[in-house]
């Protein structure tokens, strides 16, 4: 063999296969297999009966290959030792069978923003309930660069309750969003009725899609269909139908489907909730950005996930609603749905000075105008949408629900950011953005003629002062800026400053923390302080109104043991000596 043949295998191997097809025999069994090929319609596995080419199979076909694939067309094994393409003969392939593998279809992720309507009409078409030999038949519109005709596609329709499919796996939306959704369709593309029953046809379903959701991404598509058409913000009425869904079909909410009331608090306690969250400003208008940096979408997809609903913490957790009720209604003595501030200083056993108070009911965020006596109405949305200010129409003398939320959420839980904001604003009395030595001693005297009347050890103004800029390392010793308190090494101390100038029990009880109480708490199950509280309160109510029921039991045994003595008394005069007593 020479030098040249052996630096090129390749050339030796071809000259070989050129000598072997030369061979008149081959080439007529070839030709052979070519014509049947061709007679049949479609390409076969090469017969296993001719030794040469034996270890060559051909293309397996499967069910989803005769959906997808337009009948008419005619294919050739790429396989085969004929490519048509050029004439030529090829190389044997291995002997490994060829299976075409197509990627599932994704059943539970939304269409992504380059997807075009058009790339996923198939499924679309599949849950508007067209059949696979429609799809095949119209497998042509399915290029994302050719304009979808509905033509007699179009006239297919799915009625409220169908409509579920087309909500969860193609939008990407919650379960209890198929209703608003639906209701948005035909408000935007009405349609008449079929058979007494609202309809959305897939032709105006795709209009939809093109219009709404296509271009965007999740958090764009979810802010776009919450929100009016008409309005540029999401509004604290634009979450009341997906928050009346959730009631109406969330089974860990069924127990208060008799208790209209209630449901109306809940409703309102969550949306607030996600206004304190999400709304940072707290002008109650939520832009497209604030639902993109939070975690408003995932939350509502886990709340449809998990049928237990207090293992939803953010935002939906019925033992969170029912802590923040009733503390609310301890407080409103007089039931009209308002707080005054003498009703706010008998808070956590009067721990709050008087003059946070007054600040609380004078300067604290209040993003909702004046909801009637604190249940959750509707915006003057449209004299308002033009400015970013906070409403200020609603009287301060008194505090509605969702104002209390405000305040306890940010009362309970000092070591965010959102509390950190709100408490700043109250002690920033001059509105300057520094907490200086005036502001906080004006504050911290208070304090200590509290601590002097209740026989508290007192402890001077500059001790405190000098501990607390020990823990949060302030940029300057002459005042504090709100960036001071989010630090990350010191975030989960920060409010501690904020208890020693206005909450005298938490600050005695910061005083005489226990070390090892605190790192237990550091790592237990909560992700925050209010979902430890809330556990710790929520437990605690719940006791309390077993006793009561306990109580009011043995009263009624008591009652009706009174009853029975003056029966039995009864019965035995009327009975005589020879009757059964029945």
């Amino acid at each position: 063999m020479t030098a040249v043949q052996v630096a090129c295998p390749a050339i030796k191997m071809d000259e070989l296969l050129v000598t072997w097809l030369s061979d008149d025999e081959v080439y007529a069994r070839i030709l052979r297999m070519v014509d049947d090929a061709h007679k049949s319609g479609k390409s076969h596995s090469l017969s296993p009966a001719s030794p040469p080419l034996a270890p060559i199979s051909g293309k397996k076909t499967t069910e989803q290959d005769t959906e997808l694939d337009p009948p008419s067309s005619e294919k050739i094994n790429p396989n085969s030792p004929l490519n048509p393409a050029d004439g030529a003969p090829v190389s044997p392939a291995p002997d490994t069978p060829v299976i075409l593998e197509l990627p599932p279809l994704p059943t539970n992720r939304p269409l992504s923003p380059t997807q075009s309507f058009s790339s996923r009409l198939p499924s679309i078409r599949d849950a508007f309930g067209v059949s696979p030999a429609e799809v095949t038949a119209n497998a042509g519109e399915c290029h994302p660069a050719q304009p979808f005709d509905g033509g007699h596609i179009g006239r297919t329709s799915l009625t409220l309750r169908h409509f579920v499919k087309v909500t969860k796996d193609l939008c990407g939306f919650p379960t209890f969003f198929n209703a608003p959704l639906f209701r948005r369709i035909r408000s935007l593309y009405p349609v008449a009725e079929e058979e007494g029953e609202e309809v959305v046809t897939l032709g105006n379903f795709e209009r939809f899609w093109n219009d709404e959701m296509a271009p965007f991404d999740r958090h764009e598509r979810f802010f776009r269909l919450v929100k009016r058409p008409e309005r540029r913000y999401i509004f604290q009425e634009d979450f009341h139908p997906y928050v009346q869904e959730l009631l109406d079909y969330h089974p860990g909410l069924d127990f208060l489907s008799n208790h209209t009331e209630f449901q109306e608090k809940y409703a309102v306690t969550v949306i607030t909730r996600i206004f304190y969250v999400v709304n940072r400003c707290h002008n109650g208008k939520i832009t497209a950005r604030q639902i993109r940096r939070s975690n408003l979408l995932d939350a509502f997809h886990a709340v449809d996930e998990e049928e237990d609903i207090n293992k939803v913490t953010q935002y939906f957790s019925y033992e969170h609603f029912y802590v923040l009720y009733c503390r609310f209604w301890e407080l409103d003595h007089d039931r009209d749905y308002r707080i005054t501030r003498e009703d706010l200083l008998r808070y956590g056993d009067h721990s709050l000075s008087h003059m946070i108070v007054d600040r609380i009911f004078d300067a604290a965020p209040r993003p909702f105008p004046d909801s009637g006596g604190g249940s959750s109405g509707v915006n003057n949305s449209e004299g308002q949408e033009g400015g970013d200010g906070v409403s200020t129409n609603r009287s301060r003398e008194y505090m509605s629900y969702e104002d209390f939320i405000f305040f306890m959420l940010s009362e309970e839980d000092k070591s965010n950011e959102i509390s950190v904001r709100y408490w700043f604003s109250c002690i920033d009395v001059d509105g300057d953005g520094k907490l200086n030595n005036m502001e906080m001693r004006s504050f911290y005297a208070v304090q200590l003629h509290r601590m002097q009347c209740l026989g508290h050890e007192i402890v001077p103004f500059e001790d405190m002062l000098c501990q607390m800029i020990d823990m949060i390392k302030p940029n300057s010793n002459d005042s504090f800026v709100s960036q001071d308190f989010l630090q990350a090494e010191c975030v989960h101390v920060s409010g501690a400053l904020f208890e020693a100038l206005f909450n005298l029990n938490k600050y005695l009880l910061f005083e005489q923390k226990d070390p090892f109480m605190e790192r237990q708490k550091r790592e237990d199950e909560f992700e925050s302080d209010w979902d430890r509280f809330a556990c710790i309160d929520y437990s605690r109510l719940a006791m309390e109104e077993e006793a009561r029921e306990e109580e009011a039991m043995e009263i009624d045994w008591v009652t009706v043991d009174d009853d029975d003595d003056d029966g039995d008394e009864y019965m035995h005069a009327a009975i005589t000596p020879n009757e059964a007593p029945f």
